[in-house]
């Protein structure tokens, strides 16, 4: 009889044991489990991606369209978009499109203004929108607006063409300037340029300047008239290359042999009459917009990224004359 109530009361623990361990859940650490369950892969974290405004000051301007075709391959490579606008240089067409950009919903924007002042009450409406400003090659006047400034050094840019004209005519003479004062870029080779000659020894005097807005064809009626005028001017400054075109073209209409022109991009078409030997180019303080435009998609991804960036940088420039041309090519830009 007592063995078989210790049979029983083995079996009764037998079945305790077996049902405990039947419902035991499967938690604490995998050290505590019978099985430890595989850890699950993290899925891949996908990377952002950032629609980018473009507006330059004329995309018919070959300096602009090399700018923004740099700025584009280095989105694209980074597989973001880009949106270009072409405000022709017309700032009202400026506000608007830039208008249009935010409504399309940019994250950031390249911006050239067409006037620097007349653009603050764009820079506002970018703000209020919350699109980071990365302002490339001229300057807004309200830089408090600016999220980051990439240009060249423009008023020494100006400053070396003056230096230039100093060698080449050391007795001074008169000349005449091409600018357009709602670009600031402009006004600060113009200034360059100016202290520059205020420095030779036999002064220089300027006897004409013309407000060309930055296009051709205003530039080269501006110059027919001041050489009409002014016949016995030595040398014309101009703002930029494509206004040193068309300086160069009133020149060559007026048969004038003894004026020298200087222009400011080192433009492939202004290292073309470099070339040649009895061009009236004498210069161009060369930039370049592909480096420029590199640099500036560069600053605005890490601007996006929350990584480091720089709020201002200045591109050096460098004289480029008949003497070195060979150096840079004239199949594109520098």
């Amino acid at each position: 009889m007592k063995k078989r109530r210790m049979l029983k009361a083995l079996t009764m623990v037998l079945i305790c044991i077996f049902m405990v361990s039947a419902c035991k859940k499967n938690v604490g650490t995998p050290e505590d489990n019978a099985v430890a369950s595989e850890p699950e892969e993290s899925a891949p974290e996908e990377k952002d991606t950032y629609v980018f405004g473009f507006t330059g000051i004329d995309m018919e301007n070959p300096y602009f369209i090399t700018l923004e075709s740099a700025v584009r391959e280095s989105v694209e490579n980074a597989g973001d978009t880009m949106i270009t606008k072409d405000p022709a240089s017309d700032p009202e067409l400026q506000k608007t499109q830039i208008q249009e950009l935010i409504d399309e919903g940019i994250d950031a924007i390249f911006l050239c203004p067409v006037d620097w002042e007349a653009i603050t009450e764009s820079l506002e409406a970018l703000k209020e929108a919350d699109v980071k400003i990365i302002n490339v090659d001229t300057q807004v006047k309200e830089m408090d607006y600016v999220d980051a400034y990439i240009g060249s050094d423009n008023h020494e840019a100006g400053y070396i063409c003056g230096e230039d004209l100093i060698m080449k005519c050391p007795d001074g003479g008169k000349i005449a300037i091409l600018e357009c004062p709602t670009q600031n870029s402009i006004n600060e080779r113009i200034t360059g340029f100016e202290e520059a000659i205020a420095r030779a020894e036999k002064g220089f005097e300027v006897v004409a300047r013309s407000d060309t807005n930055g296009e051709f064809e205003k530039a080269l009626e501006a110059a027919e008239t001041i050489v009409k005028e002014h016949s016995d001017v030595v040398a014309i400054m101009c703002g930029n290359d494509q206004l040193a075109v068309a300086a160069k073209t009133a020149v060559n209409l007026a048969e004038l042999k003894q004026v020298i022109i200087y222009g400011v991009d080192g433009s492939p078409d202004i290292k073309k009459e470099l070339k040649k030997a009895d061009g009236q180019i004498a210069g161009t303080a060369a930039q370049s917009p592909i480096s420029l435009g590199k640099t500036a998609a560069k600053v605005a991804m890490d601007m996006l990224n929350e990584k480091e960036f720089e709020r201002e940088t200045y591109e050096e420039v460098f004289m480029i004359n008949k003497d070195n041309v060979d150096m840079y090519g004239v199949d594109g830009w520098q």
